[in-house]
């Protein structure tokens, strides 16, 4: 039943947002900036009887893909923006995010710098 909850849930919050984007696409898209499903998984995850150690590892792996994430949408916006078709787009863009994952990854060790300790 838990399951259940969360996906309703869940799933209200992404119709509520893809409706406020359909209406008004530049708001839409500042509401879907929002970290919508980090919080939920967060919020979830605490719920679920997680300790405050476990929650701050994901809030940090989350932050680890922040710029990967960055880099896909700024992708996808200029494919876009250049009558690319969408899934395309969203494929060069997943391309981009695992590229800039290992090039960070790569640069992070290179550096010997390490957040996941």
């Amino acid at each position: 039943m838990y399951v259940i909850m969360k996906i309703v849930i869940s799933a209200i919050v992404i119709g509520i947002v893809t409706e406020v984007a359909r209406r008004f696409p530049t708001y839409g898209g500042v509401v879907a900036a929002l970290p919508l499903v980090s919080l939920l998984s967060i919020i979830w995850l605490y719920f679920q009887g997680e300790q405050s150690n476990t929650l701050s590892k994901f809030a940090l792996g989350v932050l680890w893909g922040f710029p990967a994430t960055a880099i896909l949408l700024l992708i996808v916006y200029i494919l876009l923006k250049n009558s690319i078709p969408l899934f395309i787009s969203i494929g060069y863009g997943i391309g981009g995010w695992i590229l800039f994952l290992f090039i960070q990854d790569f640069l992070f060790k290179t550096l010997k710098l390490s957040l996941f300790n």
